[in-house]
């Protein structure tokens, strides 16, 4: 890589690069000071901060690992950076590394029930239109279904992926990163690739035709149509959310009717760019539903109930 690549849009338009003739890295340790590092450094925070929420699923810890990011990079020889870009992204993998991996070494699952999936934090917008802000959010998020998947990856296949498949970073720099040989690490990334693909079909494009479906599904919960439901589910749809996972037409519209009475009050809504449902009472949220439709019908549903997720979510756009 150039490291042109990690410019913004504004300082390719004006001919800046990010490295000079002899490959050397244009930023602070020519003399500029600090002040002068932490202006570049804001050049890739929003990259640096989709890499981490894609990580970890949350904007909360995404938003602290690109503060660990600065901070080692405030205490490093910045001059003798060559790719600034490059050693920002690498050095917020290894921090969202540790993150998972202490993560995984903290949870305590209960033996007496089914495991569910950890359920990431997911953005919200007005399915009529979105302010700058939330377009803004929108365009730094993809679809709830896929991360819903790399939460159930390894700290070391969720960094591989993620890394290399959506933000092409060259295995050798992610082997870099998890320690691994390059091979090995093609590996990693070829188990989570097929997870994915397995657990995250990609969805209709069209909101129009998304939106009928949800539509149709809200109205056959709400009046406890179990044909309804199974009409318009994949035979092979998959429901999850923290308390577990249900799998099958029939099982999932079972659960439909008994979530009728939450389905009252559900309403559309965008959740990561999709057509989704959120569930408010007394303006407070209770649910959020994310639905991923393949062929007209629901192939995925992602159900997020974390109080930690949801009471941190602006919801007075969606109650007009």
């Amino acid at each position: 890589m150039s490291g042109d690549e990690f410019l913004t849009p504004e300082e390719k338009a004006e001919g800046k690069s990010e490295v000079g003739p002899q490959g050397e890295w244009n930023g602070s340790g020519s003399g500029g000071g600090t002040e002068i590092l932490a202006l570049r450094f804001e050049t890739h925070r929003a990259r640096l901060r989709a890499v981490a929420h894609r990580m970890l699923g949350s904007f909360a810890e995404a938003d602290d690992a690109v503060q660990e990011a600065w901070l080692r990079l405030s205490r490093s020889d910045a001059g003798a950076v060559e790719n600034l870009g490059g050693w920002l992204t690498t050095a917020v993998g290894r921090i969202c590394l540790d993150m998972l991996r202490s993560r995984r070494t903290r949870r305590e699952e209960p033996l007496d029930e089914q495991p569910g999936v950890r359920m990431p934090e997911p953005v919200l917008a007005p399915v009529g239109g979105a302010d700058p802000e939330q377009e803004a959010l929108l365009a730094d998020s993809v679809g709830l279904a896929l991360l819903v998947v790399l939460e159930t990856l390894s700290p070391a296949e969720r960094l591989a992926f993620v890394l290399h498949d959506l933000f092409a970073v060259s295995f050798d720099e992610v082997a870099s990163v998890v320690g691994r040989s390059p091979a090995a690490t093609r590996q990693l990334a070829s188990r989570a690739r097929r997870r994915v693909q397995g657990g995250a079909p990609a969805s209709d494009g069209d909101r129009d035709r998304q939106r009928e479906v949800v539509d149709a599904f809200l109205a056959a919960a709400r009046d406890g149509d179990f044909d309804g439901l199974v009409a318009v589910l994949d035979p092979d749809v998959v429901a999850r959310s923290g308390a577990g996972v249900t799998t099958g037409a029939a099982a999932v519209a079972s659960g439909a009717i008994a979530f009728g009475r939450l389905a009252a009050v559900g309403r559309p809504a965008l959740v990561n760019g999709a057509v989704g449902v959120v569930g408010l009472v007394d303006g407070r949220l209770v649910s959020v539903l994310s639905f991923t439709v393949v062929h007209g019908r629901i192939a995925v549903i992602d159900i997020v109930r974390e109080p930690e997720w949801l009471a941190g979510l602006d919801v007075t756009f969606l109650e007009g």
